[in-house]
């Protein structure tokens, strides 16, 4: 072997590394480490706090008398919130600061998810849920910006996907609890301590006031607002220079945000009315859904940086769009739905893995919260209105054929947006 070929051997040994889906932490500094644990732990708890609902509503059914219907406009009513609360806290990060910002929206979902364990009837448990729903769509506006500008460039991806991710062993770590606290309590006192668990995220604020700084080039973007009087206004992000920025990365996270629920939501009622399966409502399908989640967020936080940011957002929407044809038009048993569960999971869940560090790069440091909170949050809110559409045209379409429908339609969204904007793999957020 000559001294060229080894040394080109050598080279990509040493570029695979650096590529490697955790080589990245080993560079990284202690401000770097801090914010990423900070923002994982806090999207994780942040999972956690939002998933306790949907383990708890048949006891509230059972305990209240409450219909399905009441039960459902709680969740859609959460949802709706945590999209005027994530916008809200971009618009907050830009002026108070993302460190800040990601400390009060810690301390909201944390208080206000306690408080639901306190309701002693359905009209404070909805009041109690919604005002959570501010923090909950808060608290990720202010940690993908924080982690997206602390991380380097060639490892935002990986890096911010990584956080994402922590969604999944949150919503696992509410099954687990969930599991413990009905086996040990009486249901009718197990569903309050298991929110009332929710207060935990609270201790995270003191670790995140105490060790984790403001990203440089925020810290560098204000002083430089501050010198020249220049402070950035509420309707910047639709400005001519942005509109079209806006619009487009709006109905990106529009389609992955209402492909997600429209198969998320009716899915289970779908199989169990119309196909009789029964599986879906058995811990280890939804283990199996959980682990395809988060390996799902793994995968696309490394192919976010690996392909770049458009091709994995087609990759992960075009797998969807299959997942989504094989539960609606395939004749389906139990045991083929119980291994379905994992790529449910991996492409529904993998394909926001890539978001926060995308949104991130559209956008200059002064608005960066704002447009990202604006674009993601409204993806959400148009997103949550899927399943109550999807409902209505089930009366006359059927809700095989009403889920296929939307979920080809909303990804369908998300590709032509997607290739639409530009690629921002690689960017460096001065120039953004």
């Amino acid at each position: 072997m000559d001294s060229k070929t080894a040394a080109a051997q050598s080279a990509d040994i040493e570029q695979g590394r650096r590529n490697g889906m955790f080589a990245w932490y080993a560079d990284a500094g202690p401000r770097e480490r801090r914010a990423f644990w900070s923002c994982k732990v806090g999207y994780m708890l942040d999972g956690m706090d939002t998933q306790m609902l949907s383990f708890v509503i048949p006891t509230l059914v059972a305990t209240w008398g409450i219909s399905l219907a009441d039960a459902g406009f709680i969740g859609t009513l959460t949802l709706l919130t945590s999209a005027a609360g994530g916008w809200l806290a971009g618009i907050l990060s830009d002026r108070i600061g993302r460190v800040r910002t990601l400390q009060i929206t810690v301390l909201w979902f944390a208080a206000f998810t306690g408080l639901c364990g306190l309701a002693q009837n359905y009209e404070q448990l909805l009041a109690a849920r919604a005002l959570m729903g501010f923090g909950f769509g808060g608290e990720w506006t202010a940690g993908a910006v924080l982690i997206g500008e602390v991380i380097r460039a060639r490892d935002r991806g990986k890096a911010v996907g990584l956080v994402q991710a922590g969604w999944a062993i949150g919503w696992g770590a509410a099954a687990l609890l969930y599991a413990w606290t009905f086996s040990v309590l009486p249901a009718a006192t197990a569903w309050r301590a298991l929110f009332l668990f929710g207060l935990v995220p609270a201790l995270l604020v003191i670790v995140i006031r105490r060790y984790v700084k403001e990203p440089e080039v925020y810290r560098h973007a204000k002083a430089a607002q501050q010198s020249e009087g220049d402070k950035p206004s509420l309707g910047e992000i639709f400005s001519p220079r942005l509109f079209s920025t806006t619009l487009r990365a709006a109905l990106l996270t529009t389609g992955a945000q209402g492909g997600y629920y429209a198969i998320t939501t009716w899915l289970p009622t779908f199989l169990k009315t119309e196909r009789h399966l029964t599986v879906m409502g058995t811990g280890g399908y939804l283990a199996t859904i959980i682990v395809g989640s988060y390996i799902g967020y793994l995968s696309s936080a490394y192919l976010t940086d690996r392909l770049g940011r458009k091709p994995n957002f087609i990759l992960f929407a075009a797998g969807s769009m299959a997942v989504a044809f094989a539960y609606t038009s395939l004749n389906l048993t139990d045991h083929s739905m119980f291994w379905l569960g994992f790529p449910l999971g991996f492409f529904a869940s993998g394909i926001f893995a890539g978001m926060g560090a995308f949104l991130t790069e559209l956008f200059p440091t002064r608005v960066r919260g704002s447009g990202q909170g604006f674009c993601y949050n409204v993806g959400r809110a148009i997103g949550a209105l899927f399943p109550f559409v999807i409902g209505a045209l089930a009366k006359q379409y059927g809700l095989g054929t009403s889920i296929g429908l939307f979920a080809v339609a909303a990804y369908g969204v998300l590709i032509v947006a997607a290739l639409t904007l530009p690629e921002t793999c690689g960017r460096e957020l001065e120039s953004a």
